[in-house]
Order: structure tokens, then C-alpha cells, then sequence
């Protein structure tokens, strides 16, 4: 089977294959309705995100610390995590169904996730030298609409079987981790690293244009997953109730994909004005949006939609952004230890925020504990500020 060799048909095959791959990210978000009444457990969403996360968080780091995607083919990398993500996936519907099995299993699935992701970053900027921007704009843009996609699903009304959605996103996977593997060969710019370095890690923690570069990052990772979860519940407050829980489920979906389509359109822009300008405006117009919330007792009902879909632009476009000027950091034979340690990081800090803002929405409201979140924003300029300086 012929490979491609152009840029362009890279990136949409490494764009089609990263949706494919990480739908079963939210796979057990859209079968744990079903999973409630098999286990007679009410409210698992919360741990079964976690420990989605939590694997995500331990296969990021391992691929890091032992340079996997730098050391080994990313495409080789990416074919065989979705391989095995698929395996452990497809597993909950072999073993007998428990729960503990079940948490298991999903977290294998969030383990194996970190060969899709971050290597799919890592493929695509082995492909752009330059407009690495719009390529990781189109990348994450595209697992963002995976994100709003169950929220699309829940307000259409559509009911799918829980061994469907598990067969279907493995089959997914599978087709995706096929498309790399077996049509897209390792980028032209890419410069291989065969040696484990014990000191890279403290060697990249020196690196203060990574140092800044990671802490934008943070600083958007503390408010982006908090503010998705807790989306459908800040909807309801601010139109004091006043759409349904199909409606609800309807705007969570369009303010999530609006993020999306922010990705796509930063990624222009910032071929233009530059990675950090788009990634700066975007970090502080959405720490903005979480102070207007603290500011302003109310927003009047016609004005809630076209405000949140604004915040859910700002919260998601400095994403790619972000990981643009992590790659461009470090030394292209660095760069998928580089990517993968960072969202390895950043993701652990989506737990501590969501835990947080959790414990501050029983004591204080929905309201004003995701207008808190513009802490997050307001930390992550600072340190970008900081360390650029120094680089």
C-alpha cells in the first residue's frame, strides 16, 4: 500500500486518525447511563473520567521518561497504543462486568491514550518545520468536537447501546491507528533520538523557553476541563433554569464545538501574528470571561448563549498554541518527550481543579467557583511571562 508524502494529505490523515483514536476517550462517558443501572451505582461519570485521566496522566509521563515517541517510529508509536487502547476497550465486553474491572479497563484505555494524542502532535510537527500552528490547530480542533460530540447525542435524544459504543470506537481506533501505521511514514524533520538519556527530563527542566511555553499551558489546563464539566450546571444557573435538559444538553454542545472551530481559526491567525500572540489573547480573554462572571450578579437570558459560546472559543484556542511553543522549545529529537511530559503535567492538573471547584461549588455556587477559574489564566501569563524573559 502506497504512503503519502505531502504535507497536506499528512495532516488529514493524522487529523481523521487522532478524532478516530481518541473516541474512546468519551466512549464510557456515553455508556455510563447504562452502566448506572447494570451496576446499580448512581453519579460514576466523575470516576470514570478520573480514572480516564489518571491513565492518561500515567502513560503520558512513562512515554516521556523513557523518550518512547523520540526513541522509537511516533507512527509505529501511535499504530500499537491504538491497538492496545482498542484491546482494552474492547476487554469490558470479554471480562465478566464489574466495576472494579470496569475502572481497570478504562484505565488502560487512558494509558494507551498517550500514544494517540501527544504523538499525533509529535507526527504532525515532523511535518511542519513551519505552520506548525495550523496543523496542531486542525489536531486538537478535532478532538474538541469529539468532546462536544455525546453532548449532541444526549440533546438529539439518541440512545445507543453500551456494547455498541464500545465495539464501534475500538473498531474506530483501530481504523485509526491503521491510517498512520500503515499510510503515513515519519515526517521529513523528523531527527531520531535512539539513546536513553537518564537526565533528560531534568535537562528539559532548565530549558526556560519549554518552562514558559508549559506554564501558558497550566494555566489553560486548569480552567479548560473544569469549565467542560461543569458546562451543563453553569448553563442552568445563569439561565435560572429556564431551558431544558435537552436544550442544556444542546448549547454544552455548541459552546464545546465552538472551541473546535477556534482551534482551526487560532491556527490561521497565528501563521500571521505568531503562536504566542494568538495563545496570550486567547489565555487572557478567557481568564476575562471567568472574572465578567464574578463581576456581574446577572446576564440577561438573550445575552447567556452569545457569551458562553465567546468563553468557549477563548478556552480552547491557545490549546495548539501552546503545544506549538512547547515543540518549538526543544531540539526536534526532543520533541515528543517534550510534548508528551507536558500534557502528562497538565493533565494532572485537570483533576486537582475539577476536585477543587467540585468542594467550592457546595460552599459557594457554580457561578462564582468557575469565575475562580481565571486564577488559572492569571497564573499561566505570569509564568510565561517570567521565564520568557529569561530565554
Amino acid at each position: 500500500m502506497p504512503k503519502i508524502r505531502s504535507q497536506r494529505s499528512a495532516l488529514i490523515l493524522i487529523v481523521i486518525a487522532q478524532f478516530l483514536g481518541t473516541s474512546l476517550w468519551f466512549a464510557g462517558n456515553a455508556a455510563a447511563p447504562e452502566w448506572e443501572v447494570l451496576l446499580g451505582k448512581e453519579g460514576i461519570v466523575p470516576i470514570l473520567t478520573s480514572v480516564v485521566q489518571l491513565g492518561f496522566i500515567s502513560g503520558t509521563f512513562l512515554y516521556a521518561l523513557g523518550s518512547i515517541p523520540d526513541r522509537n517510529s511516533p507512527v509505529k508509536v501511535f499504530f500499537f497504543s491504538a491497538i492496545l487502547a482498542s484491546i482494552s476497550n474492547l476487554m469490558i465486553l470479554v471480562f465478566p462486568f464489574s466495576y472494579p474491572s470496569l475502572l481497570i479497563l478504562r484505565f488502560l484505555v487512558g494509558f494507551f491514550l498517550a500514544g494517540i494524542y501527544p504523538v499525533g502532535m509529535k507526527i504532525a510537527a515532523d511535518y511542519f518545520e513551519k505552520g506548525l500552528g495550523v496543523a496542531l490547530g486542525f489536531l486538537v480542533g478535532a478532538l474538541v468536537l469529539g468532546t462536544a460530540f455525546p453532548f449532541l447525542l444526549k440533546g438529539l435524544g439518541i440512545t445507543i447501546s453500551w456494547k455498541i459504543i464500545l465495539f464501534a470506537t475500538s473498531l474506530l481506533a483501530i481504523l485509526g491507528g491503521a491510517l498512520i501505521g500503515f499510510l503515513v511514514p515519519n515526517g521529513p524533520f523528523r531527527k531520531s533520538n535512539p539513546k536513553f538519556d537518564p537526565g533528560l527530563l531534568p535537562q528539559l527542566a532548565k530549558n526556560n523557553a519549554l518552562k514558559a511555553s508549559a506554564g501558558g499551558y497550566f494555566g489553560h489546563m486548569w480552567e479548560l476541563y473544569t469549565f467542560w464539566a461543569f458546562l451543563p450546571a453553569l448553563i442552568l444557573t445563569l439561565t435560572q433554569e429556564a431551558v431544558s435538559s435537552s436544550q442544556s444538553a444542546y448549547w454544552t454542545f455548541l459552546v464545546i464545538a465552538s472551541g473546535g472551530i477556534s482551534c482551526a481559526l487560532g491556527g490561521w491567525i497565528a501563521q500571521k501574528k505568531g503562536s504566542q500572540e494568538v495563545a496570550l489573547f486567547s489565555l487572557f480573554g478567557s481568564g476575562l470571561c471567568g472574572v465578567l462572571l464574578l463581576i456581574f450578579p446577572e446576564i440577561p437570558l438573550i445575552w447567556v448563549l452569545p457569551f458562553m459560546l465567546v468563553w468557549g472559543m477563548l478556552v480552547t484556542a491557545d490549546s495548539p498554541q501552546f503545544s506549538t511553543l512547547v515543540a518549538q522549545s526543544v531540539s526536534p529529537e526532543h520533541r515528543g518527550t517534550a510534548l508528551t511530559l507536558v500534557n502528562s503535567l497538565g493533565f494532572a492538573l485537570t483533576i486537582l481543579s475539577i476536585y477543587l471547584t467540585t468542594w467550592l461549588i457546595s460552599e459557594i455556587g457554580v457561578r462564582v467557583a468557575l469565575g475562580l477559574l481565571s486564577i488559572g489564566p492569571l497564573v499561566g501569563i505570569s509564568i510565561y511571562s517570567r521565564f520568557k524573559k529569561k530565554s
